[in-house]
């Protein structure tokens, strides 16, 4: 089976909680499972990462909602506390754990019915790339223009903004790319320029991109700056907070973001 659709079924496109009307769910059920296992409250609560006080919570929430007690308690116990589940909460826990299990074969089968759905590729499918790039955009190839070693790609921005990266001729030919192919763009943070007057420079760097700066946030040495581009894409620079001072930046000032061809990683969807 080609990785590509071996990588299509692996994929949840689909996911969901189980949730019963009363507010059970799995962080109730998972509770009641801990209790039975170790029969004290108090190390029940550490198994699921609740404090006593929310264990307890949670217990009484259960009980008052239930038409039977599902949780006894008594003081002493072999276990710490003599916590145990009551019939009725035995029951629930069992009743649970089958819907669990009928409720994951849902959505295996769900997802298995939208392997192959052309809006399901279109719609999601980017939503599950994971990049430690601070910027992540996705466009449309336009244009290829090859060298000697290197290529440029033209790419399109949902918005109509273009782009330029740079790559190797092989790079070129392993991602298999070409006019009219979706990709995505990566782009580290310290490797974009701020510049609130574009008329005033003249730039060596292949990529200006014009927006409005909609948050700043400083550490003391940096400045983080978000801006957002007309598409509503927004792309995020770090400067030095010595720089954003002196350029003015903050919030509603418009400005525009340069990097090189060469900072732009781009890859195949």
């Amino acid at each position: 089976m080609p990785k590509k659709q071996q990588d299509s079924i692996t994929r949840p496109w689909v996911e969901g909680e189980l949730r019963l009307v009363g507010g059970l769910d799995s962080r109730m059920i998972g509770l009641l499972r801990a209790i039975e296992q170790s029969g004290s409250i108090n190390q029940a609560a550490k198994q699921v990462g609740l404090s006593y006080k929310g264990a307890w919570q949670i217990i009484e929430r259960a009980n008052n909602l239930a038409p039977k007690v599902l949780i006894s308690t008594a003081t002493g116990g072999s276990k710490g506390g003599g916590t145990c589940l009551t019939t009725a909460g035995q029951s629930l826990l069992q009743l649970f754990t089958r819907l669990e299990q009928q409720h994951e074969q849902f959505l295996q089968q769900l997802n298995q019915g939208l392997v192959n759905d052309p809006d399901v590729q279109m719609l999601l499918k980017r939503l599950v790339i994971k990049t430690s790039a601070t910027n992540q955009l996705f466009g449309t190839i336009t244009a290829i223009q090859n060298g000697a070693v290197n290529a440029e790609v033209l790419v399109e921005l949902k918005g109509g903004e273009q782009l330029v990266a740079t790559l190797t001729l092989t790079e070129l030919k392993h991602l298999e790319l070409g006019i009219g192919g979706d990709v995505v763009l990566l782009i580290n943070d310290p490797e974009i320029i701020v510049i609130t007057d574009p008329n005033s420079y003249v730039l060596s760097a292949r990529n200006c991109l014009r927006g409005t700066v909609i948050r700043m946030q400083y550490d003391g040495v940096d400045a983080e700056v978000v801006i957002n581009l007309p598409s509503g894409d927004s792309l995020v620079a770090t400067i030095t907070q010595a720089s954003a001072e002196t350029l003015g930046l903050k919030p509603g000032i418009s400005a525009c973001t340069v990097f090189k061809s060469n900072a732009v990683i781009i890859g195949a969807i």
